[in-house]
C-alpha cells in the first residue's frame, strides 16, 4: 500500500470510530494520518513518530498559518472531561493537513 492510500485508509478509520462514538481512536487515527501526510511530503522527517512530526510542522515557519495551527491542536491532549481545549474539529484538522500537504499548498501565506 502506497503512502497516500495508507494515509486515506487511516482517516476512514478514524470516521469509522467516530461513528461507533469512539472519539478517542478517532483522534488518535486523525493524528496518526497527518503525520504519516508531513512524513510523505518531507521525506527527511520520515523517522519520526506521528506526533514529533505534527510538532515539527507546527514550528516550521514555511509552512501554511492554517496548517501549523491545525498541526499544534492536533498535539493537545485532552482534559479531565476528555474534552479538548478547543472548538476545532481533529479529524478537519487532520483533513486539512493532508490535502494541504498531498497538494503541495504548504506555501506560507
Amino acid at each position: 500500500m502506497d503512502s497516500r492510500a495508507r494515509i486515506e485508509a487511516e482517516l476512514a478509520y478514524a470516521r469509522e470510530a467516530r461513528r461507533h462514538g469512539k472519539e478517542g481512536r478517532a483522534r488518535v487515527s486523525a493524528r496518526r494520518a497527518a503525520g504519516w501526510a508531513v512524513a510523505a511530503h518531507y521525506p527527511d522527517t520520515s523517522q519520526q513518530d506521528a506526533y514529533s512530526l505534527l510538532q515539527w510542522l507546527e514550528r516550521n515557519t514555511e509552512v501554511a498559518r492554517e496548517l501549523r495551527s491545525a498541526a499544534g491542536r492536533l498535539t493537545e491532549q485532552v482534559n479531565e472531561d476528555h474534552q479538548l481545549p478547543h472548538p476545532e474539529d481533529p479529524l478537519e484538522d487532520a483533513e486539512m493537513i493532508v490535502v494541504g500537504l498531498l497538494r503541495g499548498d504548504v506555501e506560507r501565506d
